[in-house]
C-alpha cells in the first residue's frame, strides 16, 4: 500500500523544495565556487544564460578531497563539440588547482531544451529542484512545481535499460582499478538515485542523500536491500573494483531496469536517441 503522510523534501502542499543555496556552500569550498564562476563567465560569455551548482557544496555536505564540484551551464544556443571542450579544460583546470574537490562534472544544456516539453519532468525538473543559481536568470521562474509522482520517475530515470550496454563497453574499457574507481561511484550513485526514483512515489518524499534514498528501497524491496545500501556506501566512498561493476551490470541494473519499467513505464525518447 502507498506511503500518504507527506515525508522530507516536500512542503506543506506536497511539492518537492529546492534543495542547496549558496548560503549553504561551507568556508572549504567557497574559493572553487568563486573560481567556477569567474570563469565560466570568462569561457563562455555571451554565449552563457546562466549556471546553477548542485550536488553536495551547495547542500553543504561536502566532503574535502572527497565530493566533486557539480555544474549545469544553460548556453543561448544548442552546445556544440567546442563548447564541451572549453566545460572539459575548464574543469580540469578547477580540479588540478583546488585539491579540495575530487573531479568537476559540467552540464552543458540550451535554454530551449531545458524548458521544452521533453524536459519538464527531467532536465526541467533537475534544475527547478536540485540546482542553485550561481550565474544569470533563473530558470526555475519559467517551470511548474513537481510532486514526487510516477510520471517524474518515469522520466527521470525510466531509461536504465538504454544505459546498460553503454556502461558495459565503459567497464571493459577501464583496465585499472584507477580507471574503474570513477566508474564505481558514478554507477552506484545512478543505481543507489534509480532505486530510490523507483519507491519515490510510494515512501512520498524526496531526499538526495544516498544512504537514505537506500533505505527508502529497501523498505519496499528487502531482497535487494543489502546490495543497494552496499551501493550507496561505494557512491561515497568508491573502489575499484572490477566484481562490483560487473554486478551492477550483470544482476542489480537488469533487475532494476525491469522492475522500473513494470511499476512506471519508459522514459520518452530523447533526439539523440534516435539519431
Amino acid at each position: 500500500m502507498a506511503d500518504t503522510a507527506p515525508r522530507k523534501g516536500l512542503d506543506r502542499q506536497g511539492f518537492i523544495e529546492r534543495e542547496g543555496s549558496l548560503g549553504q556552500v561551507t568556508h572549504d569550498f567557497r574559493p572553487v565556487v568563486a573560481a567556477a564562476r569567474d570563469r565560466l563567465l570568462d569561457v563562455f560569455g555571451a554565449r552563457m544564460h546562466s549556471a546553477y551548482l548542485y550536488g553536495s557544496i551547495p547542500r553543504g555536505t561536502a566532503r574535502v578531497g572527497r565530493s566533486d564540484l557539480d555544474l549545469l551551464v544553460v548556453l543561448r544556443a544548442e552546445p556544440t563539440d567546442a563548447d564541451r571542450e572549453d566545460a572539459r579544460v575548464l574543469g580540469e583546470g578547477l580540479d588540478k588547482e583546488f585539491r579540495r574537490i575530487d573531479g568537476v562534472g559540467t552540464l552543458l544544456y540550451s535554454r530551449a531544451r531545458v524548458l521544452s516539453e521533453l524536459e519538464r519532468y527531467d532536465m526541467g525538473w533537475f534544475l527547478a529542484c536540485l540546482c542553485t543559481p550561481l550565474l544569470g536568470e533563473d530558470l526555475a521562474e519559467y517551470l511548474p512545481r513537481y510532486r514526487p509522482d510516477s510520471r517524474l520517475a518515469r522520466e527521470t530515470n525510466g531509461d536504465l535499460a538504454l544505459l546498460l550496454p553503454r556502461w558495459r563497453e565503459r567497464i571493459a574499457a577501464a583496465d585499472s582499478d584507477e580507471a574503474r574507481r570513477p566508474l564505481v561511484r558514478f554507477m552506484s550513485r545512478h543505481l543507489v538515485r534509480t532505486g530510490f526514483t523507483l519507491v519515490m512515489p510510494r515512501w512520498n518524499g524526496w531526499t538526495s542523500d544516498l544512504v537514505e534514498m537506500a533505505e527508502a528501497f529497501g523498505a519496499y524491496y528487502p531482497e535487494r536491500a543489502d546490495e543497494m545500501r552496499a551501493a550507496a556506501v561505494l557512491g561515497y566512498a568508491p573502489t575499484g573494483d572490477g566484481a562490483v561493476l560487473r554486478s551492477y551490470v550483470d544482476d542489480l541494473g537488469p533487475w532494476l531496469a525491469e522492475e522500473y519499467t513494470r511499476v512506471h513505464g519508459v522514459k520518452a525518447p530523447r533526439p539523440e536517441q534516435t539519431c
